[in-house]
């Protein structure tokens, strides 16, 4: 319990606020306790692509950033006020090293989220935009509810419009 106090920073982020932004530095990820964050990059058009939606319990990052120990490629703030733990790159691997089942918990989750990246993947590039919100309302439920209609939209790599339309017609067949 002592390694984990020492380890963790604990953070608060009010609705709207970052933890990070793009182009800045940092080597650290951080756990969701509560709350509700998102990670998303702008494009030269000045839309947004959500990447990621970490709610309670998940942990969110720019990994690339922290491995590399480069620029960070997202943005990531706050969809709800948050609070979160910090950990360091450094501090992570003590952890995996002096705690092996939270190594095993870590893998576990890392090799989850690649395998739900990966059907993500294959599911913009392969699906109808009504396949992806039904799965998405299918799989995350509590988050759907959660997150304003345009931001869905733009985690399914859509249009508002067309997520209304696809709503709409969803209410129409019940």
């Amino acid at each position: 319990m002592v390694l984990i106090k020492t380890l963790f920073l604990p953070k608060t982020i009010k609705k709207g606020g970052f933890l990070l932004r793009e182009g800045e530095t940092t080597d650290m990820g951080a756990f969701v306790c509560k709350g509700f964050l998102r990670s998303y990059i702008i494009d030269n058009k000045g839309k947004e692509h959500i990447i990621q939606f970490a709610p309670e319990n998940w942990w969110i990052s720019d990994k690339g950033g922290v491995a590399e120990k480069g620029p960070a490629q997202f943005f990531i703030d706050a969809i709800e006020d948050s609070d979160v733990l910090l950990i360091s790159r450094q501090g992570h691997m003590a952890m995996m090293e002096k705690m092996p089942a939270y190594a095993a918990a870590f893998q576990a989750g890392i090799q989850k989220r690649s395998s739900a990246k990966d059907k993500r993947i294959v599911h913009s590039l392969s699906s109808t935009a009504e396949t992806r919100y039904n799965d998405f309302l299918d799989t995350y439920p509590s988050i759907a509810q959660r997150i304003p209609q345009h931001m869905l939209a733009s985690y399914l790599g859509i249009t508002p419009e067309t997520l209304s339309r696809i709503r709409r017609r969803a209410m129409q067949k019940k």
